[in-house]
């Protein structure tokens, strides 16, 4: 996991956001509030958070679905890139974490776009499936427990129309990876997911290295 893009080295990362970050000063104060929490390293970075708000506004999304809150980061970054009369669903299991991510969308004024429900995300996935909520999603982020990522995947690929986005973090997982003497369970089940979607035709495919590498699915 890492909070900034992998490989770049510090004066050359420095550079990019100074030339291209144009992050709002609410996103600011959350990411630093963050980076003093004890699982700082779940926070995405910032370029990949405006990357994705980009995202969504180039498909012209207005209902978005997130897998995995944590302090609000994405979700915050998404919201505000949204129209008046967006929506995104959050998914977490955490009252703490994601009582951080509340306070900071009630001072972005964002709160009303926002649907959090905490409940296991594939539980909240059925039951939107189970709503008659199929191809009804624009765009997806997955950033939770990579052991389910592959369930994750598979429902939010009901749950987008055609043409509409998913995008998967920590494809990279930190370079791990690329490293075939890492034999590590969470390496494993990475690996075996970016292959299981490498041969997906269901999708068109690119995996672009910001942040810890970001799996870009579009639904067919």
């Amino acid at each position: 996991m890492s909070r900034k893009t992998l490989g770049l080295e510090p004066q050359l990362y420095d550079y990019l956001l100074a030339i291209s970050l144009r992050e709002p000063e609410i996103l600011t104060q959350l990411r630093e509030e963050t980076a003093n929490h004890r699982l700082s390293q779940m926070q995405i970075s910032p370029e990949q958070g405006q990357f994705m708000a980009l995202l969504v506004q180039l498909i012209g999304a207005k209902k978005t679905l997130e897998v995995g809150v944590f302090t609000g980061y994405s979700s915050l970054s998404v919201a505000l890139a949204l129209p008046a009369d967006g929506k995104v669903v959050a998914c977490d299991v955490s009252e703490e974490f994601t009582s951080i991510a509340r306070r900071y969308w009630e001072k972005a004024g964002i709160a009303d776009k926002i649907d959090l429900r905490i409940a296991p995300a594939v539980e909240t996935l059925d039951h939107l499936l189970a709503a008659g909520e199929a191809e009804t999603f624009d765009f997806a982020f997955i950033d939770a427990d990579k052991g389910n990522y592959e369930n994750y995947y598979e429902r939010s690929l009901q749950l987008v129309r055609p043409g509409g986005l998913i995008a998967i973090d920590n494809v990279l997982w930190s370079g791990r990876v690329a490293d075939p003497e890492n034999q590590e369970n969470s390496t494993n089940v990475i690996r075996a997911f970016n292959q299981k979607l490498h041969q997906d035709q269901r999708v068109t495919l690119s995996l672009v290295p910001i942040g810890d590498g970001l799996t870009l699915a579009r639904k067919n």
